[in-house]
């Protein structure tokens, strides 16, 4: 069988670069399952030449649009044809088309590991119809400042974030409107007011952006729009089957101020169970929802039974759980809202 050998690209985040190797090949068995032509039959951890990679098998080998997709795991920095005792390297394209700062330029304190983000958003998408197709359209309904946006748009997406935050709203409508200058995009950008019912709900960015300006004047095009509101009024501000995915990373409790409408909770439950059935109203049918969340807050089987009450088909997904800090255990769920209604 065919055999390859993908090199992990060196974390900054020490915690997390220890879990590299385990998420990488849970990752690697959702890419075979929603993705490649060529199944992975096999993976696992080999050191070569005193650095660690992770090793797989194939039943065919990768073609040209295999490879594309393998490009675009979370933690791949080289991929590999093994032969025998030699490497032979093979073209990578992922799918990023602005620069890496975009995701890595932010720093701040509960920021999550830009690693993990591509990792939750990859998977997501996978479950979905469309998988990391062209042109979709993602909404993270908690994006605080921005992280699961930003990959959004290096993906080439539209991206769409709510959050509650107004220091958050803040710091990254000043973040991507400065980077964005500094980059030299054509682009438009203005925060507005949102009502319903003559009620003010919230704040809102728009900024429309292009690679050029031929690539304004041709329409093409990406658009982020940020929320400054509840996330539990998300129906008020968008409409219902807008997006191709919902990918967020619950708040962790007390920390960071995890609120479903009635105070502060501990639990990242309490607020899920009150906002999925408004998230999945707002995900097209045959897209997915994905959620990362601290199980020291809530359990799987708990969040799987949420999920399901809001009429989605949790996917059999690899073990993605991982240790963060001495209070963060941090673990994800995916599911996938039926591409046709059910009588």
């Amino acid at each position: 069988m065919p055999r390859y050998a993908l090199l992990i690209l060196p974390a900054s985040n020490r915690v997390y670069a220890e879990s590299s190797v385990r998420l990488t090949r849970a990752e690697l068995a959702v890419f075979s399952a929603r993705g490649l032509d060529a199944d992975v039959v096999g993976s696992d951890e080999t050191t070569i030449g005193g650095v660690p990679y992770v090793t797989f098998e194939t039943a065919a080998p990768l073609g040209e649009a295999d490879v594309a997709l393998l490009s675009n795991l979370s933690s791949a920095y080289a991929l590999f044809a093994l032969e025998g005792d030699l490497l032979r390297p093979l073209t990578m394209r992922p799918r990023d088309r602005l620069s890496s700062d975009l995701i890595t330029i932010q720093k701040y304190a509960g920021k999550t590991n830009e690693n993990f983000t591509k990792l939750l958003l990859n998977v997501t998408l996978l479950a979905g119809d469309r998988g990391l197709g062209e042109r979709l359209s993602v909404l993270d309904p908690l994006c605080g400042r921005g992280t699961t946006l930003n990959q959004a748009l290096m993906y080439g997406y539209d991206a769409y974030g709510i959050d509650v935050d107004g220091k958050d709203f803040e710091a990254y409508t000043g973040f991507i409107k400065t980077w964005l200058r500094n980059k030299r995009l054509k682009h438009t950008a203005e925060t507005v007011p949102v009502r319903r019912e003559r009620a003010l709900v919230g704040r809102r960015l728009n900024v429309t952006f292009g690679l050029s300006k031929e690539a304004v004047k041709a329409g093409d095009v990406q658009h982020l729009s940020v929320v400054n509101a509840d996330t539990l009024r998300g129906r008020d501000i968008f409409k219902p089957r807008s997006f191709d995915a919902v990918v967020t990373d619950a708040p962790y409790g007390v920390q960071h101020g995890s609120k479903g409408g009635g105070g502060l909770s501990r639990s990242p439950l309490e607020l899920l169970r009150q906002a999925v059935p408004v998230w999945a109203e707002l995900l097209r049918p045959g897209g997915a929802l994905g959620v990362s969340w601290n199980t020291y807050g809530g359990k799987r089987e708990d969040l799987a039974a949420i999920l399901a009450a809001a009429g989605l088909e949790v996917m059999d997904y690899p073990d993605f759980e991982h240790w963060v800090d001495q209070a963060i255990t941090r673990d994800i769920l995916v599911a996938r809202k039926p591409a046709t209604t059910r009588p």
